[in-house]
């Protein structure tokens, strides 16, 4: 279930409460006139079924509250109610398959912007990648696969292309491309540093390495993991079960294979560096293409389900 709390002004509640009544799946109907301060106005709350959340929201879109007043949204983690029992069992289809656009885009939204903490944690996420090539070490890879947040701008691309935000579209890109361009530039300095110190050496990088030299050889299964990858952490954001999103990260070799580029960069070895690229460039091509895949057959299943229940 979800629990909306609107702001709305005083010649819009009539119009609210009539959508939220009409709405199959709404419950737990409430109405405080002129509670509401800034902006001045009535409070509506209601609690609707999440396979009814995207008919409702979009309706109280087009009555002009996210510019007169306020919609928030939140998860109901816990409702003991009959009747919201009976809310859910009146709603079409199943929670678990509806897909709330609006929530999508702002997740992605927050996930897929330029900011120093995103710059931060990829930065770290490639340079701990860059210490795990050099010693061979899965444990380390693993675990700068599941720091790396690379997966928010690639989110971000997918909902842009089925939903055709060119903003958010413009906005991930960005992220995504200066997001990988700093981290490797950092790790290349890293890596200098490393090699002076005497930590890291040409001789480790080009040896025998067991755990960890697939990072450097892409081929069909790198593609099609990241498929499989992408289409699992599509489905995790639009169900909300944001916790298949670190399998999903420790799927794929994103930023693996950008940090050993970075390191086979300033030992001069091209083969690496470029395999590296190639092995990068794939993940981030199949995820895409299968986060896109995903949603257009949520968007045309869950049409074709609300045609059929309607």
């Amino acid at each position: 279930m979800l629990h909306l709390r609107l702001i709305t002004p005083p010649d819009s509640t009539a119009d609210a409460i009539r959508l939220i009544e009409n709405t199959v799946g709404t419950t737990h109907l409430v109405v405080f006139p002129g509670a509401a301060r800034d902006p001045g106005g009535d409070v509506v709350t209601c609690d609707v079924a999440r396979e009814a959340g995207d008919q409702l929201l979009t309706g109280l879109q087009k009555l002009g509250l996210a510019q007169t007043g306020s919609i928030a949204v939140e998860n109901i983690d816990l409702s003991l109610s009959a009747r919201a029992d009976k809310a859910e069992s009146d709603a079409p289809g199943e929670g678990a398959d509806a897909v709330l656009w609006e929530h999508l885009v702002d997740a992605t939204h927050e996930e897929s912007t330029l900011s120093v903490t995103y710059l931060a944690f990829i930065t770290l996420a490639t340079m701990i990648a860059a210490c795990g090539v050099v010693l061979d070490n899965a444990i380390l890879i693993v675990g700068a696969m599941a720091v790396g947040p690379e997966f928010g701008p690639l989110a971000g691309i997918c909902t842009a292309a089925v939903q055709r935000a060119p903003r958010l579209a413009l906005r991930s890109l960005v992220a995504l491309l200066v997001g990988f361009a700093v981290a490797m530039a950092v790790t290349v300095g890293f890596s200098f540093f490393m090699d002076a110190v005497g930590l890291f050496t040409k001789d480790q990088l080009e040896a025998d390495r067991p755990n960890t030299g697939f990072i450097y050889a892409p081929d069909w299964f790198s593609f099609v993991v990241a498929v499989l990858a992408g289409a699992a952490g599509t489905l995790s954001l639009t169900s909300s079960k944001s916790g298949a999103l670190v399998g999903v990260a420790i799927s794929v070799t994103t930023v693996p294979a950008a940090a050993n580029a970075a390191v086979a960069l300033i030992y001069g070895d091209t083969n690496q560096t470029l395999r590296s690229s190639e092995q990068l460039l794939l993940n981030l091509l199949g995820i895409i293409l299968a986060g896109i895949a995903t949603l257009l057959i949520q968007k045309w299943l869950w049409t074709r389900q609300q045609k059929v229940t309607g």
